[in-house]
Parts: C-alpha cells; sequence; structure tokens
C-alpha cells in the first residue's frame, strides 16, 4: 500500500470489523488511532500494533456524543498527527418488527450508527479540508441497500449512512477528500454476528450458518474480507473512487 507512514483513526475498533481494519491497516503502515467504548480492549489492541512496529494509541469514546468526537479527534491528533484516513466503524443492532419497535433502541441506533458517523466526520473533516486531502471509509451494511423483516431499524440506520456517503462525497470533492462506504454481507466472527443469533432466535431468524448456503461464494464473510476492501478504497489505486458503496457480500446481493 502507498503512503506510508499517514494516520488512520478507527471507530469501534477494539473487536471484530474493527479490529481486523486496525490490523490490515497498521500492516499498511498507518499509525491507528483506536477509538471504542471498550477502552481494555482498544489499549489491548494498540499494545499488539505497538509491539509489531506501528505508533497507536487507545481513546474511549462514545462515537454518538458529539463532544466525545470531538475530543477523540483532538486525543488522536495530539497522540500520532494529523488524521489521514477516518473509518467510521462503531455500530450497534437491535432486531424487532418495525409495528412495535421501541423508541429507545429506535433512537440508539440512530444515536450510534447514524449520529456517530456524522459526528465523527464533522470532527475531522475541518483539519482535512485545510490539508486539502484526506479519506473517510464509512462502514455501512447490504440491508442499507435490502430492507428485511425484523432488521428494518437497522437498515434504516445503514440506508442513512449511504446516504451521508453520497452527499458528503459531493460536497468535498473540491477539497481533495474522497468519502466512500462499505457494504458487508454477513459477517462470521464478531460480537455483532453473537448478538444478531441471540436476538434472531426471539424472531425465528435462521442461524447464519443456515444462511450461508444461499451465499454464491459459499460461505460467510471473514472480517479480514471487509479490512481488505477498507485498504483498497484507502489506498492510492482507489484514487479516482468517492462516493461508492461498495458490497462485500459474496454475491448475495448485486446492487
Amino acid at each position: 500500500m502507498d503512503r506510508v507512514g499517514r494516520v488512520a483513526l478507527v471507530t469501534g475498533a477494539a473487536k471484530g470489523i474493527g479490529l481486523a481494519i486496525a490490523q490490515r491497516l497498521s500492516r499498511a503502515g498507518y499509525d491507528i488511532a483506536i477509538a471504542d467504548t471498550d477502552a481494555t480492549g482498544a489499549r489491548a489492541l494498540a499494545e499488539a500494533i505497538r509491539r509489531d512496529g506501528r505508533h497507536a494509541s487507545a481513546i474511549a469514546c462514545d462515537v454518538g456524543d458529539r463532544n466525545g468526537a470531538l475530543r477523540m479527534a483532538e486525543e488522536a491528533t495530539l497522540a500520532l498527527g494529523e488524521i489521514d484516513l477516518l473509518v467510521n466503524n462503531a455500530g450497534i443492532i437491535r432486531l424487532g418488527p418495525l409495528v412495535n419497535f421501541a423508541e429507545e433502541d429506535w433512537r440508539e441506533l440512530f444515536r450510534v450508527n447514524v449520529d456517530g458517523v456524522f459526528f465523527c466526520c464533522q470532527a475531522v473533516l475541518p483539519g482535512m479540508i485545510v490539508r486539502r486531502r484526506g479519506n473517510i471509509v464509512n462502514i455501512a451494511s447490504w440491508n442499507g441497500k435490502l430492507g428485511a423483516p425484523n432488521f428494518g431499524a437497522y437498515s434504516a440506520t445503514k440506508a442513512a449512512v449511504i446516504s451521508l456517503t453520497q452527499a458528503l462525497a459531493r460536497e468535498v470533492a473540491p477539497h481533495g477528500i474522497r468519502v466512500n462506504a462499505v457494504c458487508p454481507g454477513i459477517v462470521a466472527g464478531t460480537p455483532m454476528r453473537v448478538e444478531v443469533e441471540r436476538q434472531g432466535k426471539e424472531f425465528g431468524l435462521p442461524p447464519s450458518s443456515e444462511r450461508a448456503r444461499i451465499i454464491p461464494l459459499g460461505r460467510l464473510a471473514t472480517p479480514e474480507d471487509i479490512a481488505n476492501t477498507v485498504a483498497f478504497l484507502a489506498s492510492d489505486e482507489a484514487a479516482y473512487m468517492t462516493g461508492q458503496a461498495i458490497n462485500v457480500t459474496g454475491g448475495l446481493w448485486l446492487h
């Protein structure tokens, strides 16, 4: 990967997809700011990255709190330098039919999944605009392109992330900043997958092992599959790509 020695800020990076993204970008030569509500996990990953020869900083942060997001960006900059790449990965999931979906769950989903992306972008963009360069990758979902029963509230948040990505990409392109989204399919081996399986039982949803049968490539995604796509979008090989929402679904969703 090109342009080594830059700084990436990855939210929700203490575990799952975020952890894989942080590790992948570290191997590509980025110094990594690891932001997560799980301060212990963030510190453990930062220590592992430092052992591998890169600089890393752990930051405890709730991205759905605007002041917290601003402090996160300030801490990352003080620890590692100006932020070149923001990966908005932090997110949560709540399942259930929309007809009786709890208002508090609806608002918490939007607070973290949508407000969190918005606040983090606001936190890093002023510096990127001044420097006339920067890169943002938002982790959306294939559910943001296809609504499904019991996933309606989550799907709404991820559709919002895709639309935000497209609008922001056009706004900041004149400043030399690219903004793209990644839309994972069914990803195995993450805390969110565990939560989907747990909540899904209540609504009679099949386990992901059964759903894998309908995936054209014949397997679930791994966190590394998503991380590799993020690394590509962060690279100069994707220099002419902005405003895109890239599916990483094994052929499960094609639009």
